[in-house]
């Protein structure tokens, strides 16, 4: 557990306090709202997602890989309304069967993944078939000129947050066998310019996969 991990988990919730207010807490009613069945969230974080889920969820499962954030997603698991499962696993290593879940939610964590590939694979093999990846992610903007400036700037965000912001995440979804059923563009208030693009939506896995490691 590195000092950095440690200071990012203690300080996240009050460093993304304003953003919440004026765009993610709406995005993540009103995405989750939609959720029913089995749900896995991946990279749940502290736990911002939890409060959003609607009555219709049967279980839920929340994986974590951070163990700084696992402790605070812990405890806000703990304080749940409902039974909440939490587990320390990375995204592109699922812990799980395949076909497992009617529902994986992503919110701001395939920007940060090691392999987005992989995880996006995990993702549709532990969905059931016709299975939905919920998701809200940081991506490469559509202007040319805003793009450039966000990979002269990608080193800067993977330092402070171990992130790439700049990644194509609509374009791996579909790469990855889903369908984009919707898809909202969005800028994110109160952040640097090279991490503002934002986007929310829905993808459909049509068809299960046999198990694959990438």
């Amino acid at each position: 557990m590195s000092i950095h991990s440690v200071l990012f988990a203690a300080s996240y919730d009050r460093f993304m306090a304003k953003t919440e207010k004026l765009l993610l807490a709406d995005l993540r009613h009103k995405l989750l709202a939609t959720a029913k069945g089995d749900v896995l969230e991946i990279g749940g974080g502290t736990g911002a997602n939890i409060a959003a889920y609607g009555p219709e969820v049967r279980s839920l499962t929340i994986t974590e890989p951070d163990p700084s954030m696992l402790r605070r997603l812990e405890r806000h698991a703990e304080a749940a309304p409902r039974p909440v499962t939490v587990l320390q696993a990375p995204a592109e290593d699922l812990p799980f069967e395949d076909g497992t879940f009617d529902i994986v939610v992503s919110t701001l964590v395939l920007c940060g993944v090691s392999d987005q590939r992989r995880a996006l694979n995990q993702i549709r093999r532990v969905l059931r078939r016709d299975g939905q990846l919920l998701f809200v992610e940081h991506v490469r903007s559509d202007e040319p000129k805003a793009a450039r400036h966000q990979d002269r700037m990608n080193w800067l965000n993977r330092l402070l947050v171990c992130c790439d912001c700049n990644r194509p995440t609509p374009t791996s979804i579909r790469e990855a066998g889903f369908t984009v059923d919707e898809l909202d563009h969005y800028t994110m208030p109160k952040s640097p310019s090279f991490v503002r693009p934002v986007v929310a939506g829905t993808a459909t896995c049509r068809a299960a996969v046999p198990h694959q490691a990438t």
